[in-house]
């Protein structure tokens, strides 16, 4: 499925206990979940195996529904809708709100 945000776009949590959150898009996945930079933290209990160095309690990303965020207008410091208009022959996307240009 396309979505209208992208990898490394500032996006803002508008649903969940981290609501209102700024963050930037580290992974989307296929099924409609995406990984964000130090949000949605859950703690991992590892065991010790054989000496292995990871064990303990360890935070760990994870992942958040797509429907549940938004891309972020620095401009405006608000969430936003993204269109899409045709510049010079190429694909442009842009924000809904003031017409710039998303980067």
């Amino acid at each position: 499925m396309k979505h209208k945000i992208k990898n490394r776009d500032y996006v803002i949590v508008i649903k969940g206990k981290d609501k209102g959150k700024v963050s930037v898009v580290k992974e989307i996945f296929k099924n409609g979940v995406v990984l964000l930079y130090n949000l949605n933290i859950k703690k991992k209990h590892f065991k010790i195996y054989n000496d292995k160095k990871k064990y303990g309690i360890i935070p760990k990303e994870n992942f958040i529904n797509i429907s549940n965020i938004a891309i972020f207008n620095p401009y405006t410091n608000k969430a936003d809708k993204v269109k899409f208009k045709f510049v010079l022959g190429k694909k442009k996307r842009f924000f809904k709100s003031n017409g710039l240009y998303i980067i």
